[in-house]
């Protein structure tokens, strides 16, 4: 969430950032400082009526002790707790507006952010190995899975409809290794405390990350039930600090946790069909930073150069690329996607989206933090995958595939398996 001061002092500044995204976001703010306006003439007058109750609640026992007329003074201050009601309903309705208005409003762009439509517009940051060079047609990983008996779409979708798989034996077994690779690496070699999260949370929850109220489509809602499936453990691990005040020597805080992810992937419809690229339940291993503002765009190269490690020790070959305006995420001020490479395709494909939300986060989830003067701030919040598993398990099986129709497991892998 924006700081409301920051858009009163300059929403100029805020709406030419916000035109980067989208420049429909400008309409949007010039609505929200109307509302704003309107909510501090209510809250005013409140506090002006309270006031003047207050003192004339206070000449109640000096008219009494003199036999003066307390009839007009009684009167007045009726009519002022008839008038304070009526405005705090007021109140209530136009904060509800103003609130509904600022939770759909996206985080600003950071300044170095390149400025685009799109991901065409994105820029490549660098590269690391070489895409192997095939002496025969290389096949996409779903038609090796089903020849080989370990990825079963079809009764992926009896079971659960489109966009479900089943794994057998050596898909699952490998799944499984991935997993704990990835906690292994960042726990033992990144110093992160691992975390094991529940996968039902309150929509409160998912407000303090973003995820509601504007991505509410995308997500597995239980019916008659204030709770939601998560899309990701960003929202579990972000938010086991919020409403609380932590000490500065405390920070930074890493978390990492395995979670399975639920994602209804609207508007997805037509996109990575066959395969595992694109589930609406996938497994992933998330990497989430809480620190202070002035270590936050340190810490998100380091989380780039973590999560790309993963991707180094299979000796898989990737790019990372910075997300221009346009194709950045709805919390995030700045963001690197890293993209595997996929034989099949021809082309990088996203295994990664590292992000700085700056203090946006933070102010949803009310996450703070107490320096040594006794000052409450805000903190900087980061997440990224490290990395999305089904993904990882599609680019080993297509990278490391051999002409018979089976697959090598990368050497980091053997002893998981």
């Amino acid at each position: 969430m924006l700081d409301i001061r920051l858009i009163r002092e300059k929403p100029d500044f805020v709406k030419e950032r916000l035109s980067t995204r989208d420049p429909s976001y400008a309409q949007m703010i010039d609505k929200l400082l109307e509302i704003d306006e309107e909510r501090r003439k209510i809250k005013k007058e409140i506090d002006d009526l309270r006031a003047e109750r207050n003192e004339k609640s206070k000449l109640f026992p000096i008219y009494k002790k003199e036999g003066k007329d307390t009839t007009q003074i009684q009167e007045r201050v009726k009519e002022i707790g008839e008038r304070i009601k009526y405005l705090e309903e007021k109140l209530n309705t136009v904060e509800e507006e103003f609130n509904n208005l600022i939770l759909y409003i996206p985080n600003l762009p950071a300044l170095d952010v390149p400025i685009g439509k799109d991901e065409n517009d994105n820029v490549e940051v660098r590269r690391w190995g070489e895409s192997r060079k095939f002496d025969f047609e290389p096949l996409p990983h779903f038609e090796i899975g089903e020849r080989l008996g370990i990825l079963d779409f079809e009764r992926g979708a009896k079971l659960s409809g489109s966009r479900f798989t089943v794994m057998f034996k050596e898909a699952a077994r490998l799944e499984r290794a991935l997993i704990n690779f990835m906690l292994d690496v960042h726990t033992k070699q990144h110093g992160y405390t691992e975390v094991w999260t529940p996968l039902l949370v309150k929509s409160k929850t998912l407000q303090g990350t973003g995820q509601l109220p504007k991505f509410k489509e995308d997500l597995y809602k239980i019916e008659d039930e204030d709770l939601y499936l998560i899309p990701t453990a960003e929202v579990t691990l972000t938010n086991l600090h919020a409403d609380e005040i932590i000490p500065e020597d405390q920070l930074p805080k890493y978390y990492t946790a395995y979670t399975p992810c639920f994602r209804k992937e609207a508007g997805s419809h037509g996109k990575d069909v066959r395969g595992i690229l694109r589930q609406h339940q996938f497994d992933k291993v998330e990497l989430v930073k809480i620190v202070k503002p002035e270590d936050s765009y340190n810490e998100l190269e380091k989380l780039v150069n973590e999560a790309e490690k993963i991707l180094q020790l299979l000796e898989l070959p990737y790019r990372v690329v910075l997300l221009c305006t346009g194709d950045m995420g709805f919390s995030a001020a700045k963001t690197y996607d890293i993209e595997v490479w996929i034989p099949s395709q021809n082309r990088y494909r996203e295994i990664s989206s590292c992000s700085n939300t700056e203090d946006f986060q933070a102010r949803r989830a009310m996450i703070r933090y107490k320096d040594k003067e006794g000052k409450n701030h805000f903190v900087h919040t980061l997440n990224g995958s490290g990395l999305a598993v089904g993904r990882t398990l599609l680019a080993i099986i297509e990278n490391y595939q051999k002409p018979d129709g089976t697959f090598e497991v990368p050497k980091v892998l053997r002893d998981y398996l």
